[in-house]
Formats: structure tokens, sequence, C-alpha cells
């Protein structure tokens, strides 16, 4: 009895580390999700996630893609990555609604395998300015040219559609995923990720190191997610967001500047600055949007200290509104139209800007108009009690409570009621009232 039970003890052990060893054999399989414009956390979200893929020996890296576009040089950070990774990248364009449209189609094509799936589509990189129109023929032809260079280039390393995808950018062409597939722009259709698994399972791929055929058997899938600080970055590199809080920590600064010591204005708009600031130098900025900006903060300081009869905020208004509409140079890229600031940010920002100072204007004037209620100037025009008879011109008067000398040019009596025309060396002048 006592062997038989050793016996099953055995089994059970053996089955234990078998289970183990199996589960530590199963190819990992690193999944990411891209949902948005590109933008730099995104470049740096795929990058991190390559290095612990490749760290992880993983299997592959299964990107999960559904993008508008974003920006030229994020772009070109990602699929300088993608054509150079030791891990076979698979971009899976799903689910199904989904596109890679402009920025999207090139790290596409630059997968190792790409996949779509059904009721998604691609395409659609033309240059486009800021509003949605073409730019001039000269800048679109230079920039035309050069995404159709950088997209044939692609396009041939990984064997597909040349021809389509330099329709893509200079005719701004987009296909379904069936079409995809029968133009050899992708490899795949898949339902979903388990069909993805399946289907891609024995092919070969060329990575950095070498030939690789792929093993998605029996998988563990790793969801791969951007960490809280990545998060943050990709928010605030929205320029819509960028643009706010560069507002905001302006109208800090200034708060602080107008009233010292009050410290949480300052911090609270040097943090918003700064955090702008990040966001905007990860945008395409049009140093005259910058300029007309600054200009239109210069003006409506310059109001409080200048009477010009509401003509400087005028002034500061429009040079706010204008260099807000320049300050994203999406005519630059053909991929950055995506990156634009809304015209309804635009508008209710600088409406409420314009308020803020105009208010902030009015206060500031009316204290300088109000007449002062402590100190010596706060005497002017006080009426008071003569105290001891004024005579020669010497005397005292008695006023809000307190006994002051006194000087007039006429003789007053005790208890007569005397005005405090002006305030010399704690001496009070004062006229019979």
């Amino acid at each position: 009895m006592k062997s038989s039970g050793l016996y099953v003890k055995l089994i059970l052990a053996l089955l234990f580390f078998s289970s183990v060893i199996s589960a530590q054999q199963n190819p990992l399989i690193y999944v990411i999700t891209v949902d948005g414009s590109i933008n730099p956390s995104t470049s740096d979200f795929i990058h991190k996630s390559i290095e612990e893929a490749k760290n992880k020996n993983a299997e592959c890296l299964v990107i999960r893609l559904n993008t508008p576009g974003g920006l030229l040089k994020s772009t070109r950070y990602i699929v300088s990555d993608l054509l150079t990774s030791p891990v076979p990248i698979v971009v899976y364009v799903s689910p199904g609604g989904s596109q890679s449209a402009s920025a999207g189609v090139f790290i596409t094509l630059a997968s190792h395998i790409a996949v779509m799936a059904p009721g998604t589509n691609i395409g659609a990189s033309h240059p486009v300015s800021g509003d949605g129109s073409k730019m001039d023929s000269t800048m679109s032809e230079k920039v035309t040219n050069d995404a159709a260079a950088f997209i044939r280039s692609i396009s041939e390393k990984r064997k597909r559609n040349v021809k389509w995808s330099e329709d893509a950018v200079r005719n701004s062409v987009s296909i379904t995923e069936t079409e995809a597939l029968k133009d050899s722009v992708i490899d795949l259709i898949a339902n979903d990720m388990n069909d993805l698994l399946a289907k891609i399972d024995g092919r070969e791929v060329e990575t950095s190191i070498g030939k690789k055929i792929l093993n998605t058997k029996n998988h563990t899938i790793v969801n791969f997610e951007e960490s809280w600080f990545q998060k943050i970055l990709g928010i605030i590199s929205d320029p819509n967001i960028a643009y706010i809080l560069m507002m905001i920590g302006m109208w800090g600064i200034i708060l602080e500047f107008y009233h010292p010591g009050a410290i949480l204005p300052g911090v609270t708009g040097a943090i918003c600055i700064l955090l702008g600031l990040y966001g905007l130098h990860t945008l395409p900025i049009n140093y005259a949007g910058a300029g007309l900006i600054l200009l239109a903060i210069i003006l409506f300081i310059a109001e409080i200290k200048v009477t010009s009869y509401g003509m400087l905020t005028v002034a500061g208004v429009i040079a706010m509104f204008f260099g807000s509409m320049m300050l994203i140079d999406t005519g630059s890229s053909p991929l950055e139209a995506a990156v634009d600031i809304s015209m309804s940010v635009i508008i209710t920002t600088v409406v409420i800007m314009a308020g803020l100072f105009a208010l902030l204007a009015w206060l500031v004037i009316r204290t300088y108009r109000r007449k002062a209620m402590t100190g010596e100037s706060g005497m002017i025009g006080e009426i008071g009690e003569v105290f001891i008879d004024i005579v020669n011109g010497t005397g005292t008067v008695k006023i809000l409570g307190e006994i002051w000398k006194a000087n007039s040019s006429e003789n007053i009596t005790k208890g007569a009621k005397v005005k405090v025309l002006d305030v010399k060396d704690l001496t009070i002048i004062v006229q019979r009232v």
C-alpha cells in the first residue's frame, strides 16, 4: 500500500513538472494596441515593445492598429524600428471599422506580415494643409515626392505592391481589406487574433538577424500596455491639449506677476508651460504663429499700462487668433494633417483669454482710480474738527480719531470743520469747510 501511494505521488510530481516545462516552452506572442494618431509617445511605446519582446525571446509582436495618421517624424522612427527589428512584427488593422490611413499605411507596409480584419480600409496619404485643402503646387510637389520615395523604399524592402503604395501618396487612393489582399498590399485577412495566429503559423519571415519560421501554435499571449507616464505624454502630445496648457500657463504667470507672493498661480503656470512646451516640441511648430501669440500677450499686458481705449486688447485678440491658426505647421508633411488644432478649441480659448485679460485690465484701472483709503494719501479730502485754535497758520485738528498738527492760511477757531488738502511731513494742510 505504501509503495503504491509513493508511485501516485511520483506520477503527480512528474505531471506537474511536465506542465510547467510545457508552459515555459509555449511561444510568447506579444500584443500591443495603437489606437489614435501617431506621435512621439506612440513611437516610444512601439520601440519599447520591440525591446521587451526581444528580451523575452517572443515569437513575434502583433501591433493592433487603428489610426487616421500622424507625424512624419514619428512615423520614420517607427518604420526604422520595424525594418531593423530582430523580432517578427505583425501589423493587424483591427477591429472591423478600423483604418490604417496616412502614417498608418507606412507602418503597415513596413511590417514583416501585414494583416487586416474584415471591414477595414487602408490608404489616403495625399498632402493636405491644416484645414484639409490642398497646398500650393510647389510645396505639394516637394512633400509628395519625399513621401512617395519613402513609401517606395518600404514597399521594395518588404516586396509589396510598389505602384499602389505610391498611388496612396500621390493620388490618395484607399482600398478595402479584400482589395488590399488582391493587390498584394497585405499578406492576410484574419477575423480575430486566434485566426491570425493560426494563419501565420509556419510562415517564414526575414528579420534583421536572419530568417525565422514562426511557431504560433499553443501560444501564450502577453498584452503589453503603455505605462502611465507614456499615456500622459500621449495626452500632452495632442496639439489641442498642448495649446490649452500653454494658454493656462501664460495666464498663471501673468496673475503671479500682478499679485506677487500668490505662489499658486505662478507654480501652476510654470508647470503648464513646461508641459505645453514638451507637447509643442513634439509637433511641427510654425514660429510665425508662436510669435503672434507672444505679441498678443504683450499687447494684453500693455493695455493695462497704456491708455488705448481698448485698441491694444482688440489687436491682441486678432494676433492671438491668427497665431493660434498658424501655430501647427500642418503643411510641412503629408502625414501631419491629423494633428491640427481644432477650430472650436481655438475660438473658445481666444474668447476666454480675451475676456480674462479684459477683466484684469478693468480691475487694475478701477484700482488706480479708486481713492486711497490708508496712509497719508488716504487723509486727503477727509473732514475733521479743529482741536486747538489755528492761529498764525498753526494749530491742531482731530481727524479720523487722531490728533494731527495742522497748518492753514487763515485763523480757524476750535470746533470748526476743516477739509484736508495735503499732508507734508506729518502735518496736514487744511482749509475751512
